[in-house]
């Protein structure tokens, strides 16, 4: 009875050490759980793309775009996804811009404002798409022609 006794507890702790392997291996392996992202525009950071305009120019901009009836949010000099949807609005009324109201300073919003500046300005850019040293240039200039319209 004894030997049976010491087999079963001997089978008992190998099955009991097996199982204990087991199951640390299968936690070890198994695939760590989805983060949760949250898209929610409370918590996301706030893109500011000013395109080289300082903090006073950004701001007559936002008070040009405000004045001219597109509401940029609050006027802070930081162009942010509210001020770009506001010029989005402005270029598409001008028939600069055909894209989505998004916020997003992309391909189509830079052609937009460059479209803007060559008929304010006669800038003379090219119509590319990419915010250079000349077009941030002449978006400075133009932000400079309509100051203090706060």
């Amino acid at each position: 009875m004894r030997a049976l006794t010491k087999a079963l507890v001997s089978a008992t702790a190998a099955v009991g050490i097996a199982a204990g392997g087991l199951a640390t291996a299968g936690t070890a392996t198994a695939a760590p759980a989805p983060v949760q992202r949250s898209t929610s525009a409370e918590v996301a950071p706030l893109a500011v793309v000013n395109l080289g305009l300082s903090t006073a120019q950004a701001k007559d901009w936002q008070c040009s775009l405000r004045a001219l009836g597109y509401l940029p949010g609050k006027i802070d000099g930081r162009l942010g996804t509210d001020s770009w949807k506001a010029a989005q609005r402005f270029f598409r009324a001008h028939k600069w811009y055909s894209d989505d109201i998004d916020g997003i300073v992309g391909t189509n919003t830079v052609m937009a404002l460059q479209r803007m500046l060559n008929v304010n300005l006669d800038a003379n850019l090219r119509v590319d798409g990419i915010a250079g040293p000349r077009t941030k240039g002449a978006f400075s200039d133009f932000a400079d022609l309509h100051r203090s319209l706060c």
